[in-house]
């Protein structure tokens, strides 16, 4: 989307390009500001980046505080890159969307704003936002350039050949694959530098309390740099085993690049190029040792382009319509002993515990516990949506909507109802020595690992071993695996026309 500077744009004596960084907090591959840099040249102006607070739309996008200490460092690193570069930057803060327009009204005229550049959005806030800010800066002769950062493919043109929509991921994957195919895939580099460095920027510190966070990010270094060395690390040694080492949370067999996509650290070109350039016939052969990993990131995409098409899956609709005539139990002490890992199913307390300890989870787990919440314990899909938004710090509303009306079988080719993982199976299969549940569990260290991984068997047994249970304050299970699964089937059987 892109306005022509206006006849009646501001003055000469103070002048500047302006680029408004939002989710794409990187200097390298982003065309927003490789564009905002060639404008700036071509107009022999300044250009000066900024960035937005709104504590008040965080809230309400259940933005939680781990992500946003680890959003305010990676706006201070993106500072100092854009610093070196001869480029200011400016925080500014306002408490929600739809103050932004003043906000950016007032940047403006004080900085002599010529043209805006900015990375698009796909959520339908955003998307309205963005709406109500090309209404403002047509009003005001500023021109306005809005680019495509998220994706590989902007979101709407991978289509089928009647021009709809994919709502399965497999004939998506395999269009996705032939349109990239059709150009190299070659991230940009860092633009040149406009003027001379600028001194060491002070420290900028957002205004939105963070102090109720258990955990702060620092585990999670930010910026490109960090970034890249992790993408480089994992393309080198974890890639080529990925497909077989991805489901088992005690291995380091993920990218764990999630939090750097999420907020534009790092591009899906700049790891799909990482990937070709190591298996480059990853795009077109099922077997690479690349393909799994291709796959992920396709899903990723896969979800934006459902939020493009369907702006209803971010004001919390089910997918399949179906799923609104579920009867969902909800019964608040037992989506709290979810929350808190008390379950007494160990894979699960354990994948809740690393969640609430790290910011964190392992994909796998966030199936299995997605799958427990709603089908175990019948509890609507948007509780633990909400509640994983919350404490992730990659928290997603594409990625992670779309993982929960998977799991929950309401969404766009989803997990069919009657599949209900077996958290005890899952357990011995993903799990088997037990390594990471104890990691997370220190209290079962001492549990035969049968137990471990039956947990009714060992609540049978608090009265014949009386020893498992005098140390260990864990909970016996929340509910009886063959009648939750019963109970689910029933429950879940309206959604049976789609299946």
């Amino acid at each position: 989307m892109s306005q022509p500077l206006p006849n009646h744009a501001p003055s000469r004596e103070k002048a500047c390009v302006a680029i408004w960084f939002r989710s794409d907090l990187r200097t390298s591959d982003n065309q927003a500001l490789w564009l905002a840099c060639e404008a700036a040249r071509a107009q022999d102006l300044p250009l000066r980046g900024f960035y937005i607070e709104t504590p008040a739309q965080w809230q309400q996008h259940s933005v939680g505080p781990m992500q946003l200490d680890f959003i305010e460092r990676s706006v201070n690193q993106l500072q100092r890159a854009l610093a070196s570069l001869g480029i200011a930057f400016d925080l500014l803060h306002c408490d929600d969307f739809s103050l932004v327009n003043a906000t950016v009204e007032s940047y403006c005229q004080r900085q002599g704003v010529k043209q805006i550049f900015a990375g698009r959005e796909v959520e339908i806030n955003e998307q309205r936002r963005d709406q109500a800010l090309a209404q403002l800066t047509r009003t005001i002769g500023v021109g306005l350039q809005f680019t495509d950062e998220h994706c590989l493919l902007p979101p709407g043109s991978v289509r089928t050949q009647g021009g709809e929509m994919y709502r399965v991921f497999t004939p998506f994957f395999r269009r996705w694959r032939e349109l990239l195919g059709r150009e190299a895939i070659t991230p940009l580099p860092v633009p040149a530098p406009l003027a001379p460095a600028l001194p060491e920027p002070a420290e900028l510190s957002f205004k939105v309390s963070k102090q109720d966070s258990k955990q702060d990010s620092h585990h999670w270094p930010v910026g490109e740099g960090a970034a890249r060395q992790r993408l480089d690390s994992f393309i080198a040694n974890q890639l080529a085993d990925y497909g077989q080492e991805r489901d088992f949370p005690a291995l380091d067999g993920t990218s764990c690049l999630s939090p750097y996509l999420a907020f534009g650290i790092l591009s899906p070109r700049q790891c799909v190029a990482a990937l070709l350039n190591r298996f480059p016939e990853a795009m077109a052969e099922d077997n690479s040792p690349g393909r799994s990993w291709l796959a992920e990131l396709a899903w990723r995409e896969f979800y934006r382009h459902l939020l493009h098409a369907w702006p209803q899956l971010c004001m919390g609709r089910n997918f399949n319509s179906l799923g609104d005539d579920i009867v969902w139990r909800n019964d608040p002490q037992e989506f709290a002993a979810w929350c808190e890992g008390r379950t007494g199913y160990p894979l699960v307390d354990a994948a809740m515990r690393q969640l609430n300890q790290t910011g964190w989870m392992h994909n796998r787990l966030r199936m299995v516990t997605a799958s427990f919440l709603t089908k175990h314990l019948l509890v609507d899909w948007r509780w633990g949506e909400q509640y994983f938004r919350r404490a992730l710090i990659d928290g997603d509303l594409a990625a992670n909507n779309g993982g929960w009306q998977w799991s929950a079988g309401t969404g766009c080719d989803a997990q069919p109802y009657f599949r209900i993982f077996n958290p005890m199976s899952q357990s011995e299969k993903f799990d088997p020595d037990a390594s990471f549940i104890r990691r997370y569990l220190p209290e079962l260290a001492h549990w035969p690992l049968k137990q471990i991984h039956h947990p009714g068997t060992a609540a049978s047994s608090r009265f014949t071993e009386p020893s498992l249970f005098a140390t260990a304050a864990y909970p016996p299970p929340i509910v009886e695996h063959s009648a939750a699964r019963q109970r689910a089937l029933t429950a879940l059987a309206v959604l049976k026309k789609s299946a």
